[in-house]
Formats: C-alpha cells, sequence, structure tokens
C-alpha cells in the first residue's frame, strides 16, 4: 500500500512539473522574442504573453474537464483555428477587437474552468475555436520579417500544443492532488482575474 502511494504521489508531481516547465515566466506584453527567422521565433511567440499562456493551458484544463474525445478535438479545434487566424495576420487582412478577444478568451476560459461548465463537444470546440482566430491573428500578424511563413507557423503551432499538453497534465493533477473541484475553481477565478488584468491593460 505504502509503495503504490509513492507511486501515486510521484506520478503527480511529475504531471505538475511537466506542466509547469511548459509556463515560462512571461509579460503581458507580446514580445515576439526569439530569432528573427522561421521555426524558433514561432515557437517562441507563444509564450512570450502571459495571455497567450493562460488561455492555451486553461484549453487543455478544459478539454480535460470534458474527458473523453474532448481531450484531442477540443485543442485540436483551438490550433486549426489559430493557424487560419494566422494566415490572415501574415497576408495583412485586417481584423478587429483582437487585442480585446484575446483578453476575453483568459476570462471567459477561466470562467467556465472555475465553474467546471460541462458542453457538447461541438459547442466546446467552438468556443476555442472564436477565441484561437484572434490568438492566431496576433501571432501572424507579428511575424518577423525575416521569417519564413510555413516554418514560423509550425512553431507557434508545436509551442500551442506542448500548453495545451501542459493543460491536460496540469488539469489531471489538480483533479488528483486535492479536492478537484476546489482546485479548478481556484486555479479558473485566478485565470479569470489574469484576464480582467490583461483587458484593464487594454482598453
Amino acid at each position: 500500500m505504502i509503495l503504490l502511494a509513492d507511486k501515486g504521489t510521484t506520478m503527480r508531481t511529475s504531471l505538475i512539473t511537466a506542466a509547469l516547465t511548459l509556463i515560462p515566466a512571461a509579460a503581458f506584453a507580446h514580445t515576439g522574442a526569439g530569432e528573427p527567422h522561421g521555426f524558433v521565433s514561432g515557437f517562441a511567440h507563444p509564450l512570450g504573453g502571459l495571455d497567450h499562456i493562460l488561455a492555451m493551458v486553461t484549453v487543455g484544463i478544459f478539454a480535460w474537464q470534458l474527458g473523453g474525445r474532448a481531450l484531442w478535438l477540443v485543442p485540436g479545434s483551438f490550433v486549426l483555428a489559430m493557424a487560419a487566424g494566422a494566415a490572415l495576420g501574415m497576408a495583412g487582412v485586417a481584423l478587429p477587437f483582437v487585442e480585446l478577444g484575446i483578453a476575453a478568451s483568459v476570462i471567459v476560459l477561466g470562467g467556465i474552468v472555475a465553474f467546471a461548465r460541462s458542453a457538447p463537444i461541438v459547442i466546446a470546440m467552438g468556443i476555442v475555436a472564436l477565441f484561437a482566430i484572434f490568438h492566431g491573428h496576433a501571432h501572424g500578424s507579428e511575424m518577423p520579417l525575416e521569417a519564413a511563413g510555413a516554418t514560423y507557423a509550425a512553431g507557434f503551432m508545436l509551442a500551442t500544443a506542448l500548453l495545451h499538453a501542459g493543460g491536460v497534465a496540469l488539469g489531471s493533477a489538480i483533479g488528483r492532488v486535492a479536492d478537484g473541484r476546489a482546485g479548478y475553481q481556484l486555479g479558473g477565478a485566478l485565470v479569470a482575474l489574469a484576464g480582467l488584468a490583461i483587458l484593464a491593460n487594454t482598453i
């Protein structure tokens, strides 16, 4: 019994550690950090803004809460819609209220996780896809001039997928380490509050 408990503790610790290593210290501003070429710059971009990190990790937690096929369908819909938004940004197509949309995504996703709102998978996919367009547009419009579009896109899509995976791992850890409902409520509320702070800086 002690051995089983130790294995469970080790697994939980590993999940939390894996999730936290995907969340670097980041500033609110989009810095476009990274070397100004292709993949590296694209990979770094989602990690350079707290708003992006919070939204993408929270998508993973939301997917974990829904469970089943949502574990890959919800993050997958985010990545695909983000790619579409990025294509618009790279092409110079204007999209209104991008920063407001990004801030709103953090608030809404945090609220959904806090209140453990279940939804049909199609609705969940639609919600995250809508917000993903704004995140993608920010990535695309802020692409360095020297970067190649395809490799830049591959970089930020991979970074996004890893953040989603971190969110899934974190969602699993929250549910296992303590009272899952209380953990989700606290985490979701903190994310939503951070979203309000981001919104205040945006308006």
